[in-house]
């Protein structure tokens, strides 16, 4: 029997920062609602690394989506993974086999690493992306640190081979992950490992541009560059990466030896244009229009990652958590006034600032009207964090860790643990 339109629910594909926006204003407005992820939990990413290098634990920056959603009755969460949409038949396709009717349909299915037409990579440079990938991350890094330790005494002139980190890519993420794994590995070995010394452990940072953070201003660059130096990251700007294999990497014709190598060079978004139908950027990102939704679909609204979408004045929208917000919050209210025969305005892009943390007391933030490094920029850093996480208690959990790492100098969650269990 055929649902009439006007009772199908919206369905949000993805329970990341845009999906989560959308649903949490559809709810508030009573608006029948699905949303499905083939996790149980919404993270936040920007604080993934800190799992990665045993800073927190997972629990404390993944919040479950039904606990998120309590107090919304009119939205039902699905756990399940998408593999496709019938845009004419206006059906979600699931893994589990079944179907899902929308009326109107957001999609926020983010994206993935990308290692430029080069997948084996993955297998030799991981990047992360999830709770698992942070654990293995973690499992990896502390295992190097164990094996250094008890290496014979003839393999000692050669520890720091295998000691040897390495992260590619010079933005947030990787200035982030290559300044808290120099302060693990350093702190580590010092209070933990008495076989180990600071000058036996290499962290480098590679990167393909000329400079590092490039989404903020130069000076801020340089800043982020010095910070790192004062960390021992070595930093090699203008190096492309042209080969990895289990423990080595290429950089150029450069063959260095690496215990762990990380990726954090680049995303291509998930197969959502594929799905639909739809115009893609290089990335795979799907092209919409200025309300976000599909130029020849007014009921599909695409976001987050996943839409490749301008501003009025032509500018890219970021692929940062905040535009993902404000783009979900936008189609939701998109869909509120179009149900209510109200226009459909465009969507604008309100940039609240950039920033990134290279350490402790080390950072660099850029709000437009100021510039700030350092400890400033640090502290605005944690403040920014520490409210974007979903739920009192993770907020209260995390500030308190981080107090603790700031008296101390000791990571909270250094424990080892199989790939796929839970930190």
């Amino acid at each position: 029997m055929a649902h009439p339109q006007q009772q199908l629910p919206v369905v949000i594909i993805g329970a990341g920062f845009a999906g989560l926006a959308a649903a949490r204003a559809l709810g508030a407005a009573g608006i029948a609602t699905v949303l499905i992820d083939r996790q149980n939990h919404h993270l936040f990413q920007p604080l993934l690394y800190q799992v990665a290098t045993a800073g927190l634990s997972a629990a404390d920056i993944a919040a479950p989506i039904r606990t998120i959603m309590r107090g919304r009755p009119s939205v039902s969460v699905l756990m399940d993974e998408v593999v496709g949409i019938d845009r004419p038949a206006r059906l979600v396709r699931l893994a589990s086999g079944g179907t899902l009717p929308f009326a109107e349909l957001i999609v926020a299915s983010g994206a993935r690493h990308a290692y430029f037409r080069n997948p084996e990579w993955a297998a030799h440079a991981p990047g992360i992306k999830t709770i698992d990938d942070a654990i293995r991350v973690r499992r990896d890094l502390l295992l190097a640190l164990e094996r250094a330790e008890t290496l014979r005494a003839e393999q000692r002139e050669t520890r720091a081979e295998h000691l040897t980190f390495v992260v590619v890519g010079g933005g947030p993420t990787g200035v982030e992950m290559a300044g808290a794994i120099a302060e693990l590995a350093r702190h580590s070995a010092e209070r933990d490992f008495p076989h180990i010394t600071r000058a036996c452990v290499r962290v480098v940072l590679v990167d393909s541009g000329d400079r590092l953070l490039k989404a903020l201003p130069p000076p801020l660059s340089a800043a982020a560059a010095r910070a790192l130096a004062g960390l021992g990251v070595e930093v090699r700007l203008n190096a492309r990466v042209t080969g990895l294999a289990p423990g080595r990497i290429m950089i150029g014709d450069d063959s260095l030896a690496a215990c762990v190598t990380l990726w954090a060079a680049g995303v291509v978004a998930s197969p959502a244009a594929l799905w639909l139908g739809a115009a893609a950027d290089a990335s795979g990102r799907v092209r919409v229009g200025p309300d976000l939704a599909l130029p020849d679909d007014p009921a599909v609204y695409v976001v987050g990652d996943t839409a490749a979408a301008t501003g009025p004045d032509g500018a890219a929208v970021p692929g940062v958590a905040t535009a993902a917000s404000q783009m979900g919050l936008h189609a939701a209210k998109a869909i509120i006034a179009r149900r209510a025969g109200r226009a459909v305005p465009p969507f604008r892009y309100r940039h609240a600032g950039s920033m990134a943390t290279i350490g402790r007391s080390r950072a660099v933030a850029d709000l437009g009207w100021l510039r700030l490094s350092g400890h400033p920029a640090w502290l605005l850093w944690c403040t920014v964090h520490l409210w974007g996480l979903v739920g009192f208690r993770s907020r209260l959990v995390v500030g308190a860790n981080w107090l603790w790492r700031y008296l101390t100098f000791d990571a909270a969650a250094k424990l080892i643990t199989q790939r796929d269990g839970m930190g």
